[in-house]
């Protein structure tokens, strides 16, 4: 591992770096370019003192974890995120299968979207970011372990996860992720990632198994979904999806129509936060 490499180069990655270009307010004066220690700390999910001594080239060699966490607060690029594994002595993730380096174009918008539910995944159903109200419409999905982390899995292998559409929508939401991987399978034939996760899921899911031998198939595209949280209670959302084809990933947006009592309860929810009210669907 090469600190005084790593450490240059997080510390010319963090002055690049305004805080509107990561979705924070500037604040108070400040007497340096760029973000704060502490600022990029709490974007990676790191202590301030743990990222302070890897700019002082005398911190202990990341985790693979961490520095994943690190390329996205900093707004890497895939070639100085695969830098940035080098320096630490570790080889960068595969490239050839579904990326999860989150495409720092989607970032930036998912950094502007304050007052509505956003969340960047990729086409087999894995969340990669999610801005604070869509934390607190579904809950904190990259606090989960890794496998927790994918939609569709989480769906038919999690009875919990249901939790978060009513009963009557639970069989309209099943056909659209089983066509939607069908849609991305065929699509990526030599990608291994959703071949797996539907192998998987044939074998561990019956009602996906009958789904995937219907053979539909469907690419997500602009819908109305209905979600139930556990204080705010039912809101109806239109969704929206903007693709990125070059990196197989979405940025998912919902919005609700203005005037009407789901648009009142995402601003409630935009209000309280996360505070007790992250739904229980882990």
């Amino acid at each position: 591992m090469n600190r005084a490499e790593l450490a240059d180069f997080l510390r010319r990655a963090r002055a690049r770096l305004d805080p509107s270009d990561v979705g924070l307010t500037a604040g108070a004066r400040r007497r340096t370019p760029g973000l704060r220690l502490e600022e990029v700390a709490q974007l990676a999910g790191m202590s301030v003192d743990y990222y302070t001594r890897l700019e002082q080239s005398r911190g202990p060699r990341p985790s693979r974890q961490m520095l994943t966490a690190l390329a996205r607060a900093l707004r890497l690029t895939e070639d100085e995120r695969d830098h940035l594994f080098h320096v630490t002595g570790e080889q960068p993730p595969r490239r050839e299968s579904t990326s999860t380096h989150v495409c720092p174009g989607l970032l930036l918008v998912l950094d502007r979207l304050h007052d509505i539910p956003a969340m960047v995944v990729t086409g087999c159903g894995e969340v990669l970011a999610q801005n604070a109200l869509s934390r607190a419409l579904s809950g904190d999905v990259l606090a989960r372990p890794p496998r927790g982390r994918n939609m569709i899995r989480r769906f038919f292998l999690a009875p919990a996860a249901r939790a978060l559409f009513p009963p009557e929508d639970r069989p309209q939401r099943a056909r659209e992720l089983a066509a939607g991987l069908r849609a991305v399978a065929s699509a990526r034939p030599t990608d291994p990632d959703p071949a797996r996760l539907v192998a998987e899921l044939r074998v561990a899911s019956e009602e996906f198994a009958r789904l995937w031998d219907t053979h539909e198939v469907a690419v997500g595209r602009a819908t109305t979904r209905r979600f139930r949280h556990p204080a705010i209670g039912i809101l109806e959302l239109d969704c929206e999806i903007l693709v990125n084809f070059d990196h197989n990933q979405q940025l998912v947006i919902h919005t609700a129509r203005p005037g009407t009592e789901s648009h009142q309860r995402l601003q409630l929810l935009r209000v309280v936060g996360l505070q007790d009210l992250t739904p229980t669907n882990s």
